[in-house]
């Protein structure tokens, strides 16, 4: 129940771990500290040694714990990325012809276009 609230408290809801309380994905255990794995490692029965170990020691034995994949690839949800992608790489062409062009603010609306379709693949990524 204390893990079960923890993860809670984290952000980490509608999940079920494999110890009975929550499951979690390899991802969302990646973006814990180390003094939080350690607070999930302690929640695991006959999890022991937790303390002494390094944060990728701790994401190994955890995800072996409550068999999880710790390198489940990301998927993206409500989301076409190859569309995002294909919008990336023509936008890269426009920004190719700002820059021969020495047209530097389409080159910065261009490049800005850019980040902004980067990031919100990286963001919906789960």
């Amino acid at each position: 129940a204390a893990l079960e609230d923890y993860l809670v408290r984290l952000g980490v809801e509608g999940v079920r771990l494999s110890c009975g309380a929550k499951t979690i994905s390899g991802r969302e255990l990646e973006k814990m500290t180390v003094a939080q794995l350690r607070e999930v490692a302690a929640g695991i029965e006959g999890f022991a040694g937790y303390t002494q170990m390094r944060k990728e020691n701790l994401l190994k034995k955890i995800c072996k714990q409550l068999k999880i994949d710790p390198h489940a690839p990301g998927e993206v949800v409500g989301v076409d990325r190859a569309s995002m992608k294909k919008r990336i790489q023509a936008l890269k062409g426009q920004r190719d012809a700002a820059v021969e062009a020495k047209n530097a603010t389409e080159l910065k609306r261009v490049r800005r276009r850019i980040h902004r379709l980067k990031r919100r693949i990286r963001r919906i990524t789960v």
